[in-house]
This record gives structure tokens, C-alpha cells and sequence, in this order.
């Protein structure tokens, strides 16, 4: 055991984020109502801290400030200091970075906010130095002025806190749109986003660049619904862009969370799982459409990355790596020249050329690796044909990862949160059953029944769970991720307690969080606590929205289980949002897709077979590898009775012990029923039913 000089209230917290700062010498609290009566007590404004555990800059200004003990005592004497893993709370996290954007005009983390006792922001920014420095106040002036203000103008500070109460009320507030839904929204949005695409690197705008994997998928929409190839031209380069560029571990798989340059070269180095999930989604769909074995590649490297190194033994997914290593930004990922030489002795010229790595290097004097160059050119340059390069890269890159290995690695924050699991649980279920792998099958239900037992109390969803404790009421986004995986995972697999749970989730979220005045879902339920404001959420930002996946979840359910209520909530949604979609297209990329589900014919594709029959896979094989962005799959192999108790898509289509049938219906009308290849193929892709009526 190690003896610690100081220990705080956050010693009791789970949060890996939370605890790192268990032991500073500031008098932190968790956010709760004693924290908030401590403040009313002592009449002292509140220090909000707001970070998480995968963030650099929150790391160094821990360093910095919060281990310094001078600065830590004017934190003490003149604040009630308050610690919030924005992962556990983003409906904290989501309020206060609307002030502090509003503030300054711009956002992120660490967040830095000053609060009145009620728990209203004053006045607020991000990193701060611990002198003056990069055109900053340092952090202990900044503590100086706050606190004056507070006790010598608080007529001014109570000004300031309503106004900002005020602008916070309004933040969400969204009107339904006066014109009708249509496509024509979708072709206007692909328009605005299209002129900001970067031709020479891919990506849209310029640095620092994030991975638009939302956007993306809206494209794969647009090239389906309009055979427009400019715009599977931009998904395409965007994604081998990524992937071949440092943002993309070159020998473990998965992605690092942004490029701080245009060329996707440099990355910020800590993984995140729900990049992870959105992008191996989108490879995986590339792959559908393209067939391009390169999409194959990424989608597994990054799902095997996740089973690999994000997987408890459990079945439940860790949320992120850090950046840093022995106090090091990269150092796990980076290579010098000579490393290279030592573990690959002959083959390090080829490695070299094929992956960039110099004496020089590109980042701090080491190398991070990035694709440089064809595999043509770099095979012809060292005299060997293709194919014996891409054998040799391929057995230098093993070599290279055992090594890394047994390097420290970055820290990992084990919590597993209930909406980032969903958006992962997703992605295994999709992947199972586009590359036909029962091992990303087993991860998915793994994931799902852990997710299930463990993250529900009294029938209400719960946030996190670490070390063997789940706690924090769910958000919106819990529910809808989680109901988004689990159809996903029934549609993959035909076992019927997935669509179940799904169902009852949905009436449970829409019980929760619907507002019943003004149409939409909340942020919160309404088991929540009460906070300064009720917001909703609108933009798709990191991850989705929560009513967008929400939207795009009950327009799924709504055709597979036939419940018009949740239709009729989606098309709410869907007019609350249109507004916001026509100013500010790609700042709504998953609310897109969902509106391109909505406006078009789904189809509704029904497959009854016995899975021991070899003419069942050939069906699913031909269904899993047509990209189908609007679709809904009801797959039985067993429990008729029940299952078409549940999904009326399959009633009266009872085929369990004759022969393996598919049904492909769209626009109230059904084809013939097909019972191989050679048949239901044409009718996926045809876009033209016909024969009877449904």
C-alpha cells in the first residue's frame, strides 16, 4: 500500500476519472446534495471540474494545479470543489458546456466552471494555466478575481447567473417544422455538406479533423437512394484516408479519437469506444457495397481490437485508452528508426518505406505509422512482388505488436457505460452476420445479456457499472443505444428476447422522457434529479443524439412489431428536428439517416428456415451481403408461435420444417416467396415489388 499525503471525498467514487484525483490536495466532492448543501452552508460559490479519464489537457492541468498544494489551498479556502466525469454525467456535462460555449465561444475539456450555491453558472472557461501564459490568465488569478466578485459584487454574480439561466432555458428548444418531411431535405443536406469536403485528404474542413463516421452513413444513404458517386467517391477516400493515416493503429486495429492535422497523420492518442463502434459500423457497410476486401480489413482489426483489449470477462465493453504512457503522450504507439531495425532486421527497409518510418521521424522524432506509400511502388522498390511484400509486412507488423506488448501500456477506463456498450453491441451484431462470425455473434450476446442483468433496477436502466456496482439513473441515450443494439442483435441472430427487450425499453423510454407538452424526449427522465434546467438534445455530436437513435430505433421497431405509437413519436421527432437539419446539415449525420429511413420504402424482409439447413446460411448469406440502408429483417429459426406473436411480418409464414423461405415486402406489397439465391437476390435489389398484396 501506498501512504498518500492527502485523501479526499472522491476516494469512495468508482470512476476511474474521479479517482484519479482522489489524492490531491484539493477538498474535491463528488456532484450530490451534500456537496450542494456544503456550498448554501458556507455561502461559498462552487469550482465545477469537468473532465474524463482519457483527456490529456484534464491530465495536465491536474499536474499543474490541482497537485499544487499553494493552489490547491485557494481552491479550499474560497470554493466547494466538485469533480464530474463528464462520461458518467454528460446531463451535467451537456448544460454546462452550453454556458461555457456561450461564455467564451468555444468549448471542451478540461471544463472549468463557477457556480452560485444553486448550482447556476457565473462564469466559466476550460484549461487554465497555473501562471499567466498562451495569452491566458493563470489559474490562480482567475481563483483571486471569482472569488472577490463573489463576495464584494454579488448583486453583479446574481445579474450574471440569471442571465445565464435564462439563455440556458432556451438551449433545445426546437419548433416543429411547417413543412412536410420529404426527401428534399436529404438532397439539400448532402448539398451544404458536400462543399466542405477536403478532396486532397479526405474528411470535411481542415485541422483538427474528427472522424465524421455519422455523416459518412448519411452518405452511404445518398449513393443508395441516388446513385450520386460523388458521394460514395467522399465515403470511400475518407475512410482509406483514415485508415491508412496515424489516426489509425496500424498494428493493434481500432482508431484513435481525432487528427490534430488535415492528412489524418498525427493523431491525439487515446481510444475511445465509441469511435470504435460508429467506425467499424461504417467500414463494415463500405464493405457491403464495395466489396473492397480494405473495408474488410479495418471493420474486423477494429471489432477483434474491441474483443481483444475493450472486453471484460463479463461481456461488457471498458469505454476508452488513455493518450499518455509514463507520463507521455503516444509513447505506447511511436517508433524510432533503430527500434525498427532491431526487431525486423532485413525486412525494416521495406517496413520503413511502406509505413514512413525515418531517422528524422514525424512526430517528436519517433514515428507514428502511417501508410506512405502503394504497395506496388514500395514492393518494386525493393525488388519483391507484391505479394511477398504484403507477406512480409504482414509477418513484420505480428512481430512488432508482440513487441509493443510489453511496453507499459496506457491507462484504461474500465467503467462500462450502457449507451457506449450499445452503440459497440451494434456493431458485433451487424458484424456476425455481414462476415457470417459466430465469435462476434457470441461477443454480441455476451454483451447484451450483461448489459441486461446488471444495468437495470426496478425496471429503470442504470449508467455505468464498474467493479461490480452499477449506479446513476440512465439518460435518453442509455435507452436508445441499448434498444438500437438489441434489434439489431435480433435481426441478426432471429432469438426473440432481443426484440423483446426492446420493446419493453421503448415503452419504458418513452414512459420516462417523453414531453408530453411539447413533443420530443428529454435528456433525463423523470426519476432524475432535478437539475437547473430539463434540456433536450438535438445535434449529433461524438456520439448520436439520443433522439435521433431514438427516432431511428421506434421507426425500426414500428414495422417489425407493427406499433403506430412509436411511428407516430418518430415522425414528432423527425418535425422538431427538420428545422435544425435544413441550417446545419452535418451537425445532424445519424438524425439523417433516420430521416432517410423515414421518407423512403423499407423494405420488410421475413426469413423462415431451420438453421441446421444449409439452404438457410445461402439465404442469409445473399440478405447480410446486399447493403440495405432501410430495412427491417424479421429472421425466425425457431419458436414460430412465439415469434410471430411478437412480429406480425410473420404471421401465416410458417416454413420451420418444409423448406427455407424469404419474403421480401415494401409499400404494403409482397414478391413470391423465394427459397434461394438465385431468387431473393434480384428481389433486394430490384427496388420493384410486386405479386400479391400483403
Amino acid at each position: 500500500m501506498t501512504d498518500h499525503k492527502h485523501t479526499n471525498a472522491l476516494i469512495n467514487e468508482t470512476s476511474p476519472y474521479l479517482l484519479q484525483h482522489a489524492h490531491n490536495p484539493v477538498n474535491w466532492h463528488a456532484w450530490g446534495d451534500e456537496a450542494l448543501a456544503k456550498a448554501h452552508t458556507e455561502n461559498k460559490p462552487i469550482l465545477l471540474s469537468i473532465g474524463y479519464s482519457a483527456c490529456h489537457w484534464c491530465h495536465v492541468m491536474e499536474h499543474e494545479s490541482f497537485e499544487n498544494e499553494d493552489i490547491a489551498q485557494l481552491m479550499n479556502e474560497n470554493f466547494i470543489n466538485i469533480k464530474v466525469d463528464r462520461e458518467e454525467r454528460p446531463d451535467l456535462d451537456q448544460i454546462y458546456m452550453s454556458a461555457v460555449q456561450m461564455m467564451t465561444g468555444h468549448g471542451g475539456w478540461p471544463m472549468t466552471m463557477f457556480l452560485t450555491p444553486e448550482g447556476v453558472p457565473f462564469y466559466g472557461g476550460t484549461y487554465f494555466p497555473p501562471n499567466d501564459r498562451y495569452n491566458m490568465p493563470g489559474f490562480p488569478r482567475v481563483l483571486l478575481s471569482v472569488a472577490e466578485a463573489y463576495r464584494s459584487q454579488p448583486e453583479q454574480v446574481a445579474t450574471t447567473a440569471s442571465s445565464m439561466l435564462g439563455e440556458l432555458r432556451r438551449v433545445g428548444l426546437a419548433e416543429e417544422s411547417r413543412d412536410l418531411v420529404s426527401d428534399e431535405i436529404l438532397d439539400e443536406a448532402y448539398r451544404k455538406i458536400a462543399t466542405n469536403y477536403d478532396r486532397a485528404h479526405g474528411g470535411f474542413g481542415s485541422a483538427p479533423k474528427f472522424p465524421p463516421a455519422m455523416t459518412l452513413e448519411f452518405l452511404l444513404h445518398i449513393y443508395y437512394r441516388s446513385r450520386i458517386q460523388e458521394a460514395l467517391e467522399i465515403v470511400t477516400t475518407t475512410c482509406r484516408q483514415m485508415a491508412e493515416g496515424g489516426m489509425y493503429d496500424q498494428l493493434g486495429g481500432g482508431f484513435h479519437r481525432y487528427s490534430v492535422d488535415a492528412k489524418w497523420l498525427v493523431p491525439h492518442f487515446e481510444k475511445m469506444l465509441y469511435d470504435n463502434a460508429l467506425l467499424s459500423r461504417l467500414y463494415l457497410h463500405v464493405y457491403q457495397i464495395t466489396k473492397d476486401d480494405f473495408a474488410r480489413r479495418v471493420a474486423e482489426e477494429t471489432l477483434d481490437y474491441a474483443a481483444r483489449e475493450m472486453t471484460d470477462a463479463h461481456g461488457g465493453f471498458y469505454s476508452s485508452q488513455d493518450a499518455d504512457s509514463e507520463g507521455v503522450e503516444g509513447k505506447f504507439f511511436v517508433w524510432s528508426r533503430q527500434e525498427l531495425v532491431d526487431a525486423l532486421g532485413d525486412d525494416a527497409d521495406l517496413f520503413g518505406d511502406y509505413y514512413d518510418v525515418t531517422e528524422r521521424g514525424n512526430f517528436e522524432s519517433y514515428n507514428i505509422l502511417h501508410v506512405n506509400d502503394s504497395i506496388e511502388n514500395v514492393a518494386a522498390k525493393n525488388k519483391l512482388s507484391v505479394e511477398e511484400a504484403r507477406a512480409k509486412l504482414a509477418n513484420a507488423k505480428r512481430k512488432l505488436f508482440e513487441l509493443r506488448e510489453q511496453r507499459v501500456k496506457p491507462g484504461r477506463d474500465e467503467k462500462v457505460l450502457t449507451a457506449w456498450n450499445g452503440l459497440m453491441l451494434t456493431s458485433f451484431a451487424e458484424g456476425s452476420a455481414i462476415f457470417d462470425r459466430s465469435d462476434y455473434a457470441n461477443v454480441a450476446r455476451a454483451n447484451a445479456r450483461f448489459l441486461l442483468s446488471n444495468l437495470q433496477r426496478n425496471g429503470l436502466l442504470l449508467r455505468t457499472y464498474k467493479d461490480g456496482e452499477a449506479k446513476l439513473n440512465g439518460y435518453l441515450e442509455d435507452y436508445a443505444c441499448l434498444i438500437d443494439g438489441l434489434i439489431s442483435l435480433y435481426e441478426a441472430t432471429g432469438e426473440i428476447e432481443w426484440i423483446e427487450n426492446a420493446t419493453s425499453l421503448s415503452e419504458k423510454m418513452i414512459e420516462q422522457f417523453w414531453d408530453d407538452e411539447a413533443g420530443g424526449f428529454f435528456f433525463t427522465g423523470n426519476s432524475h434529479e432535478q437539475l437547473i434546467v430539463r434540456s433536450k438534445e438535438w445535434l449529433d455530436n461524438a456520439t448520436p443524439s439520443g433522439n435521433s437513435i431514438a427516432t431511428l430505433s421506434l421507426l425500426r421497431l414500428s414495422l417489425l412489431t407493427g406499433n403506430d405509437d412509436f411511428h407516430r413519436r418518430a415522425t414528432t421527432v423527425l418535425q422538431l428536428m427538420a428545422n435544425g437539419i435544413r441550417r446545419y446539415p452535418s451537425a445532424f449525420g445519424l438524425a439523417l439517416t433516420a430521416l432517410d429511413f423515414y421518407v423512403s420504402s423499407p423494405l420488410e424482409i421475413a426469413v423462415v428456415a431451420d438453421a441446421r439447413d444449409e439452404r438457410f446460411n445461402e439465404l442469409r448469406r445473399t440478405l447480410w451481403s446486399t447493403y440495405l440502408p432501410n430495412r427491417v429483417v424479421a429472421l425466425c429459426t425457431a419458436d414460430f408461435d412465439r415469434a410471430a406473436l411478437r412480429i406480425p411480418l410473420l404471421a401465416n409464414r410458417n416454413t420451420l420444417n418444409t423448406q427455407p423461405t424469404a419474403f421480401v415486402c415494401e409499400n404494403y406489397k409482397c414478391q413470391v416467396p423465394a427459397h434461394n439465391a438465385e431468387e431473393f437476390h434480384p428481389q433486394l435489389v430490384s427496388g420493384n415489388p410486386q405479386s400479391d398484396t400483403k
